[in-house]
């Protein structure tokens, strides 16, 4: 996991370069990646209702922005819902402020944690992993950009199949220190 003073966004930036690309837990982020189209937002906010509002903003933001230039955010926010059921009920909220934005079916909301857990895992599953980041966060993704990098993958179902297999054989402790700095 990450210490108290690593950068937010160093931390994210190698969790995207050496798990999420380097493991291949997502075939679709090493483009917008190498694009330099993700857009990287630490969040200020200590409650829930000012995350709230930041993740409005930065909704607002992405859908008025071109996708050739940036194409999904990730809102980092070390510092409100470390508690992982915390965060799991604000995701209700997360998609409220899609709908209520206008923007069902043009933007989605994934979520990742540090103790991101799977509904009937254990803690300690290895699955867990393929959404387990080094802080909280929201990830803002264009509905399109998703729908076209699903349609040019030969089997998309089996990427889920395949990142558990792939945590299973790393381990908890393995992930973790990939990410080390």
């Amino acid at each position: 996991m990450t210490t108290d003073d690593d950068d937010p966004i160093a931390a994210t930036r190698r969790w995207l370069q050496r798990a999420v690309i380097g493991l291949n837990l997502c075939p679709f982020a090493k483009a917008v990646h190498v694009k330099d189209r993700i857009r990287y937002v630490v969040s200020a906010a200590t409650t829930p209702d000012a995350l709230l509002e930041e993740l409005a903003s930065e909704l607002a933001w992405l859908a008025g922005i071109d996708a050739e230039v940036v194409d999904t955010t990730l809102l980092i926010h070390p510092q409100v819902l470390a508690d992982f059921d915390d965060y799991n009920d604000f995701l209700d909220q997360a998609d409220a402020a899609v709908d209520a934005l206008g923007l069902e079916g043009e933007i989605q909301v994934a979520s990742f944690h540090p103790d991101y857990r799977f509904a009937g895992s254990a803690d300690d599953d290895p699955g867990n992993c393929t959404n387990r980041s080094p802080y909280p966060m929201l990830h803002l993704l264009r509905e399109a950009s998703v729908e076209r990098a699903v349609a040019a993958f030969p089997d998309p179902d089996a990427i889920v199949e395949r990142n558990i297999e792939t945590m299973e054989r790393l381990g908890v402790e393995e992930y973790w220190r990939l990410l080390e700095p």
